[in-house]
């Protein structure tokens, strides 16, 4: 009975591991973040990443927005500038995916956003793929803070800060 329970305790946490690609914790403000230089790598991959903006967000943002996304062996990915106020990217209600180059890494575990603006803005959530790791979803759901880095990080070893299982 006690084998059988242990066996089961093993199949589920590794099946949480390997089969979910979404992330349902809580966002939180990471304001000693800095962006790593990753100017110097000469490789690079294409990464996917669609932003759903809430449709409880305003009704566009003009905005400043900026992403950055990695892997727990410091590869980093960056964009300073996602946002296109001409072309009123993060519309309520809207997705806007966005190709991005950066250092090639293993299994992204945190990801970042930046605001800096007046307008406010609500992400829903933001799917980042890569063609050989699959797919993994942030859920933010909240309006982020103006001019601070605001995201996960679950790089700890498969935990997030509180120590708690990721579901990556």
């Amino acid at each position: 009975m006690v084998k059988a329970l242990v066996f089961l305790h093993t199949f589920l946490c590794l099946f949480i591991l390997l089969v979910a690609d979404s992330v349902d914790l809580q966002p939180h403000e990471l304001p000693s973040f800095k962006v790593k230089n990753t100017t110097t790598l000469s490789y690079s991959c294409s990464y996917t990443v669609s932003i759903k903006t809430s449709c409880s967000s305003r009704s566009y943002t003009r905005d400043a927005i900026s992403i950055a996304f990695g892997d727990a062996y410091g590869n980093e990915i960056y964009a300073a500038r996602i946002d296109d106020p001409s072309s009123r990217t993060f519309e309520r209600c809207s997705t806007d995916t966005f190709k991005i180059s950066g250092p090639c890494s293993s299994r992204i575990c945190y990801l970042y956003l930046l605001r800096r603006g007046s307008d406010g803005w609500k992400p829903e959530s933001v799917k980042i793929s890569e063609p050989h790791l699959g797919t993994i979803t942030f859920k933010y759901n909240l309006f982020l803070p103006n001019g601070v880095w605001y995201g996960f990080d679950l790089c700890n070893n498969g935990k997030n800060d509180q120590g708690l299982f990721s579901s990556m």
